[in-house]
């Protein structure tokens, strides 16, 4: 049997790893294109594996970036993201991952797209999915791409080079698909679940559309770890009913019942806690002291092993807006980087807004992560069957 070869770069950025690609070497079909990516990955795998492929069987790992030269004068690259479901032929376009934007500076470096400056590179990327603008500040020594390093992340075994990472309005004035940073224009709002009752929630869509809840009001603390959900059925399927109908009234499904088949990363959930010590994923304590809030992130159905990027981004942005369940419990202040106590440990966040008439606004989103390029050369699929079978 023939198969397809993609030149590609197996990429960890943050806490997630990904399969990228450069968007000339990929079918410009999007049909042909996310056949040809599933196949890569190794989806749809009714086993949850993803073994005959790229993927890792985890929403932190069964990622996607398509990275292309940018028309925009302000922007030196383009960024697509896509998060692969394990077990249905979908990928989901609509959201974005602030990890692998870490990664997307060094890999543009790496293949020619940005001249490297020593020292200090900018990337100007623009995120296709949101439609805004982030300035990745990458290492560089001797022209290369530097790796190695002091910089430590909670959830990744090993230090590396720190790659700060700044989200900043849409460029040129140009508003982007993400949307109003209160799509419903509330702080707080209640759902109406069927057979449940009303929920008290924020609807924010920062870094990517989130809902947060109390993690009181579902009977949480906002200290489990992934193996204190992954068997309560009855709570996730609770979770996935806040979610659906959070999509439906933040306009991103027509029905409740669409979100779990048409957007099943987006919107995320997010039940948050005040401050408490609490015994991390790789079994140290962290005290009370060292975070401003607990959260704990679901996304595609399974509680996230560490701090995201683009998560994180939407916990620092609610936790300044007055008035969300967020800042009610964060010890939050202004100017004053967000510490996140999330599974793996805690992520300083510094998220600045503003109110312009009338209407809240991020002015800027600043964080670090690391990246590191762990394969480059290429990946195969058969050929059978792949055109047109998404």
């Amino acid at each position: 049997m023939s198969t397809t070869r993609v030149p590609a770069v197996y990429m960890r950025g943050g806490t997630s790893k990904g399969v990228f690609f450069l968007a000339r070497d990929l079918p410009q079909s999007t049909s042909e294109r996310d056949a040809l990516l599933l196949r890569i990955l190794g989806s749809p795998d009714r086993y949850r594996a993803q073994t005959d492929g790229m993927g890792g069987a985890t929403p932190a790992t069964s990622k996607v970036a398509i990275v292309s030269p940018s028309w925009r004068d302000a922007c030196d690259v383009d960024f697509l993201y896509g998060a692969v479901s394990v077990d249905a032929p979908h990928i989901d376009w609509s959201g974005h991952c602030g990890d692998l934007a870490a990664a997307v500076g060094p890999f543009a470096i790496a293949e020619g797209l940005v001249p490297a400056a020593e020292g200090t590179t900018r990337v100007r990327i623009w995120q296709a999915n949101t439609g805004r603008r982030i300035d990745a500040f990458v290492p560089v020594r001797d022209g290369q791409v530097l790796e190695i390093g002091e910089f430590a992340e909670d959830g990744v075994p090993f230090p590396s080079a720190e790659i700060r990472l700044e989200y900043l309005d849409p460029a040129e004035g140009e508003p982007g698909p993400g949307g109003a940073l209160l799509p419903t224009g509330r702080l707080q709002e209640a759902l109406e679940l069927p057979g449940i009752g009303p929920v008290t929630v924020s609807l924010i869509s920062a870094g990517a559309p989130t809902v947060f809840v109390r993690a009181q009001s579902l009977g949480l603390t906002g200290k489990e770890l992934p193996a204190d959900i992954e068997r309560e059925r009855r709570l996730l399927e609770r979770l996935e009913l806040i979610r659906a109908h959070a999509a439906l009234r933040m306009g991103l499904v027509f029905s409740a019942d669409d979100a779990t088949r048409l957007s099943p990363g987006v919107p995320t959930v997010c039940w948050v806690a005040r401050p408490a010590t609490y015994r991390a994923g790789n079994g140290v304590d962290v005290p009370a002291d060292r975070i401003d809030l607990l959260a704990r992130v679901l996304s595609m159905g399974r509680l996230q092993q560490a701090g995201t990027g683009v998560g994180s981004i939407a916990i620092a942005v609610a936790a300044a807006l007055p008035g969300t369940v967020v800042s009610e419990v964060a010890r939050t202040l202004p100017g004053v980087p967000t510490r996140i106590g999330h599974v793996s440990g805690s992520l300083a966040v510094g998220a600045d807004v503003s109110q312009r008439d009338g209407s809240w606004r991020v002015d800027k989103v600043v964080f670090s992560r690391s990246a590191r390029r762990l394969m480059s050369g290429w990946v195969h699929a058969p050929s059978a069957g792949l055109r047109g079978a998404a």
